[in-house]
């Protein structure tokens, strides 16, 4: 079990950027693949990224490739999503979560959850 705690979210105008940070309190956090998901109020939670566990493979979700960018740091525990050229529509409450095995955008094969960070993006 991976304990996750996001921060970096706050209010941004259009165009602006944030860096998103995940810090993990498990021994094992190597073993782990992490993605970070938001949800927007009234909508469901969606995929924003992933990385593999041992710094392999990165996926995006369509609307924010070529603008975000996921990394992880193995030796302190840390992910992070960096969001530039912030959209009014990148407005949601930003969620970090862990699974083992490769990394996938479906949100219900993370085993693990942090409590999330609000991002507001003002146009």
């Amino acid at each position: 079990q991976v304990q996750l705690v996001e921060s970096g979210g706050g209010l941004v105008q259009a165009g602006g950027s944030l860096r998103l940070s995940c810090a993990a309190s498990s021994h094992t956090f190597s073993s782990y693949s992490m993605g970070w998901f938001r949800q927007a109020p009234g909508k469901e939670r969606e995929f924003v990224a992933a990385i593999n566990w041992n710094y392999g493979k990165e996926y995006y979700a369509d609307s924010v490739r070529g603008r975000f960018a996921i990394a992880r740091d193995n030796a302190k525990n840390m992910v992070y999503l960096q969001m530039n050229m912030l959209r009014p529509e990148d407005t949601a409450a930003y969620y970090c979560a862990a699974k083992l095995g490769i990394a996938t955008a479906r949100s219900y094969e993370y085993e693990d959850w942090g409590q999330g960070t609000q991002v507001t993006v003002s146009s």
